[in-house]
C-alpha cells in the first residue's frame, strides 16, 4: 500500500530574524507543513525578533509578551491561507528549557501552527486534548519526539 500523497504547499520564508536560517531551510519547513496539511495551502513563514513579536502578541491576542508562534489564518478553502510568525529568540529558549534541538522545536510549533490554519484550536480541554493528539501522531510519523510526553 502507497502512502496518502503530501498536500500541495506553496511557501514563503521571511527572515526579519536570520539566527536560525541554516536549521530551518526550505525543504525541511515544507516536509514539516506538510505533514500537518489536509489540504492544499499557501503559507508564509515569518522568523522574527522578540519586539515584534511582542508587538503583535499584543496586538493581536492582548497578551503583553513575545511568544513562540502566533498563526494568521486567512482561508480554509479552497486552500489554506495563513501567516506564521515564529519568534527567534523564544523558540531558541524555549528549547533549550526543554533540552531540545532548535530545529525539533521548530518542527512542534510548525505542526502547531499549521494545525491552527486549519481550524484546530486548544481553548478548552476537548479542543486541547484533539488538537495534541493530533499534532503528537504528525510529530511521530516525523520521528519526533511527542513534546507532551517529555
Amino acid at each position: 500500500m502507497s502512502a496518502k500523497p503530501r498536500p500541495a504547499l506553496s511557501l514563503s520564508l521571511q527572515f526579519a530574524d536570520g539566527r536560525h536560517r541554516s536549521v530551518v531551510t526550505r525543504a525541511r519547513a515544507s516536509r514539516w507543513i506538510r505533514a500537518a496539511l489536509d489540504k492544499p495551502a499557501a503559507i508564509t513563514l515569518r522568523f522574527v525578533g522578540a519586539d515584534e513579536s511582542l508587538a503583535l502578541n499584543r496586538e493581536w491576542r492582548g497578551q503583553d509578551h513575545a511568544t513562540n508562534v502566533l498563526t494568521f489564518a486567512y482561508a480554509t478553502e479552497p486552500e489554506i491561507a495563513a501567516d506564521l510568525v515564529l519568534c527567534a529568540p523564544v523558540v531558541e529558549r524555549e528549547a533549550a528549557a526543554a533540552g531540545i534541538g532548535v530545529a525539533e522545536h521548530y518542527a512542534h510549533l510548525l505542526v502547531h501552527g499549521t494545525l491552527h490554519a486549519q481550524g484546530f484550536d486548544h481553548e478548552d480541554d476537548k479542543d486541547a486534548h484533539h488538537m495534541e493528539a493530533r499534532e503528537s501522531a504528525v510529530l511521530e510519523a516525523l520521528g519526533i519526539a511527542d513534546p507532551y510526553r517529555r
